[in-house]
């Protein structure tokens, strides 16, 4: 028994290497949105627009399930440590902050052909989203490092929740709408939609750990009836309409959103009771 134990040592200690690789994904799919994003640039390239972006958009919404998984595998493999957590915030620093910024400059840019100075106005918008996640994640490692006691709600919404917001509906324009008019209504909204998710990232409004609700949901039967709708609604939409289930994705994810501003309000005029045990 004693010789199985000693074989397997240095088999735990490669497994160990699990979390820091599925974070490099993480910081992959990002690097690979942002390169395919400048591909609307190449006048060689045969995608369209519309495609191209919807690409993008989805590279960053696969980067969020190697961000789901990768603390959860720290916490199985007792491989948590101070590095994985730097890495982790890098890695969402590209991902969650650098790509949407990107992905909705370059959308505006290039769709309106809008003149350098009236540009201006989207780089501030896309630059508020770039700091409002480069502030979230500061003060995130910060918590970290103090080792402050998790809890099962944030205080401001997360990054990856707010890069989800602005790639939903980028998918859903594109898969429902890819015409250039309706692009153009899209890049005349998102910007400012882009500007206000940074705000929320730095405010204080408590959102929903939904890695922590997603795996407690096994263990929970309310919460495991709302997952089992959501998966039955993801499918239905898929089945129906033999598409990508692009509007419940978006109402999931956006509604996500509103609602910690809407039971933020409700809050504040009474209506709820306010929910102290919030983390960064």
């Amino acid at each position: 028994m004693k010789k199985v134990v000693t074989s397997l040592v240095p088999l735990v200690k490669y497994l160990k290497w699990i979390p820091n690789a599925l974070t490099l994904g993480n910081s992959l799919c990002g690097f690979a949105a942002i390169l395919h994003t400048l591909l609307v640039y190449d006048p060689s390239n045969v995608e369209t627009s519309s495609s191209i972006f919807a690409f993008s958009a989805f590279m960053i919404l696969c980067a969020m399930v190697f961000d789901a998984f990768d603390g959860y595998a720290a916490r199985l493999l007792n491989a948590a440590s101070l590095h994985g957590i730097q890495m982790d915030s890098l890695a969402d620093m590209v991902t969650f902050g650098v790509a949407p910024a990107t992905l909705v400059a370059v959308m505006a840019h290039r769709l309106s052909e809008v003149r350098s100075d009236a540009f201006i106005l989207v780089w501030c918008l896309a630059a508020i989203y770039l700091g409002g996640a480069a502030l979230r994640l500061a003060k995130y490692n910060v918590h970290a490092m103090q080792e402050k006691k998790s809890s099962d709600r944030f205080s401001g919404i997360p990054s990856p929740g707010a890069a989800a917001a602005i790639c939903s509906v980028i998918f859903l324009f594109a898969v429902e709408h890819s015409d250039k008019n309706s692009m153009l209504k899209l890049i005349s909204i998102l910007p400012w939609y882009a500007a206000f998710l940074g705000l929320l990232m730095v405010s204080t409004i408590p959102y929903q750990h939904f890695g922590k609700w997603f795996f407690s949901a096994f263990h929970n039967k309310r919460r495991l009836a709302v997952l089992i709708l959501i998966i039955a609604a993801l499918t239905g939409e898929a089945i129906w309409r033999k598409n990508y289930p692009v509007w419940t994705i978006a109402i999931l994810v956006n509604g996500y959103v509103l609602w910690g501003l809407i039971a933020s309000i409700l809050v504040w005029v009474g209506l709820l009771k306010r929910v102290e045990d919030t983390h960064i």
